[in-house]
């Protein structure tokens, strides 16, 4: 397929990415724009801003952010690591994050202040961070992506063992709908807190963009070139540690997103590992927002979780790569 001109690609994903976000603001529960009008009409106008404004706008804004967060970094891992079944899973941050969130719902603090189930979980990310530069420390790539092994592992035992002994079946059940991921029932206080925090990361994995350019011809041509690869390693971890704990502490567990997406936009910018990042962040948010979408529209009963839409989507894609890169190591 022939491959588009990139700055056509970014706008078409914005554009679409516009699309989408204007039409979610428009299905869901309490109706759709004939509704919406038909309130107003009456001067409900209370209810008809609640609907839009304060259940759908804020879950509109995470779906794009989150998805830009989760597209992106799985970009800048890929790049760095050089391996494209690199995600933001593979060092651990999701994990830490999750643990953090799962935590304040295992020891109740999320009931007392709701807003501790967000802020532990960017804690914990930025624990996770920390930890993985002090084991990585001069190591080279093998040495943070074991680390990031460890850290995953240890975090995913934690979180069994406070479901194994979670004081009631209604703390164990909201840990686990939480660890599906979601959008749903977030404010506009979820936003102001995980938006900075997102944007932030953003900056830290762009400064790199570069840097990821040379790295592709290895570590030691980039080291020639002039890169100092530290501070881009330092960059990676924590512009990923920053925004997918935001994100993560914000929409619970969401898969494959950032595995996926750098895959379908990668012939398209030319495999290019710089070009890479923004398109994929529009990809991202792209993905996420009609995954959401879809949860909101399927005849299911209950509401989907996000977590598990992308799952269906990115474990079939996964297994297809594995045998993909298998077969060409064969031929």
């Amino acid at each position: 397929m022939k491959s588009l001109p990139y700055p056509l690609l970014l706008i078409g994903l914005l554009l679409l990415a516009i699309a989408l976000g204007a039409l979610s603001m428009l299905v869901g529960p309490g109706g759709g724009p004939a509704e919406i009008m038909a309130m107003l009409d009456r001067g409900d106008t209370d209810l008809a801003w609640m609907i839009v404004g304060e259940v759908r706008l804020p879950r509109t804004l995470l779906a794009l952010m989150v998805g830009a967060t989760l597209g992106m970094a799985g970009a800048a891992l890929q790049g760095y690591l050089r391996n494209p079944l690199a995600d933001p899973g593979v060092v651990g941050v999701s994990s830490a994050a999750s643990l953090g969130a799962v935590l304040a719902l295992y020891t109740g603090l999320s009931l007392a202040f709701p807003m501790a189930l967000p802020l532990m979980g960017i804690a914990g990310a930025i624990l996770c961070a920390l930890i993985l530069q002090g084991l990585a420390g001069r190591g080279a790539v093998l040495t943070l992506v074991l680390a990031g092994v460890a850290i995953s592992s240890l975090c995913a035992a934690l979180m069994s063992l406070a479901l194994n002994f979670s004081p009631n079946p209604y703390a164990a059940a909201e840990i686990m709908f939480w660890l599906m991921g979601s959008v749903t029932d977030r404010s506009m206080d979820h936003v102001a807190l995980a938006a900075p925090l997102m944007v932030l990361g953003w900056a830290m994995l762009l400064l790199v963009a570069r840097s990821l350019d040379a790295l592709s011809l290895g570590e030691e041509a980039a080291a020639s070139l002039g890169v100092h690869t530290g501070r881009t390693r330092a960059l990676v971890i924590g512009g990923t540690a920053i925004s997918v704990g935001a994100a993560t502490a914000i929409s619970g567990g969401i898969g494959f997103i950032g595995l996926v997406v750098p895959h379908l936009l990668r012939a398209q910018c030319g495999h290019s590992p710089s070009k890479l990042l923004l398109a994929s962040a529009l990809g991202g948010a792209t993905l996420l927002m009609a995954a959401d979408i879809l949860v909101r529209v399927l005849p299911t009963g209950m509401e989907l979780k996000l977590g598990v839409v992308t799952a269906f989507v990115g474990a079939p894609f996964f297994l297809w790569l594995i045998f993909r890169a298998r077969t060409e190591l064969e031929s």
